[in-house]
């Protein structure tokens, strides 16, 4: 089967998963968290950062699109044409369409394909909860609010307040 350019689809367990095209508060929060983790990942020669749409095509056969991912120097084999292989970090910012799937399904297959650390960002509660993997397990590693600072287990010294990640939301009552 093939699909048009510029379609957004993954192949998860054998079943296509189409996407609509992801709302501004969604783009908002890829785009100042992927600014920031390429500034770090810069500075200090640490691997790659990429943001969707880009093919990962997993071990295990399945093909995903995360919003942002990195790649660390040592794992640099598998980028490729696209990423064929598991990064060390996948970050997934919840759409209303994909709240299961991201939460559920894909925290379960990056554990299965040995992705290193995965983390969730919910745009409506400006929060991120960072996991980590423990014997083929994802363990919850902090759920990091928008008066909180953003650490990464992966990335040392990484350091990031997470309000800035929603700097162009609007102000809400009581936040």
């Amino acid at each position: 089967m093939s699909l048009p350019d510029g379609t957004r689809a993954e192949l998860i367990d054998g079943e296509l998963l189409m996407s609509p095209s992801p709302r501004t508060k969604h783009q908002d929060a890829v785009l100042n968290l992927a600014s920031h983790l390429r500034e770090y990942v810069r500075g200090r020669v640490v691997g790659r950062v990429f943001v969707a749409p880009l093919d990962v095509h997993l071990p295990s056969g399945d093909i995903v699109e995360p919003d942002i991912l990195f790649v660390s120097t040592a794992n640099q084999a598998i980028v490729q044409d696209w990423v064929r292989g598991s990064p060390d970090l996948m970050v997934e910012v919840l759409s209303p369409e994909g709240v299961e799937r991201d939460r559920i399904v894909k925290r379960d297959l990056y554990a299965r394909n040995g992705v290193r650390e995965y983390w969730i960002v919910d745009a409506d509660a400006r929060a991120v909860e960072v996991f980590t993997l423990r014997a083929g397990r994802y363990e919850p590693n902090g759920y990091f609010k928008s008066n909180d600072v953003l650490l990464s287990p992966s990335l040392a010294e990484f350091k990031l307040p997470v309000a800035q990640i929603f700097a162009e939301y609007p102000a809400e009552p009581g936040r």
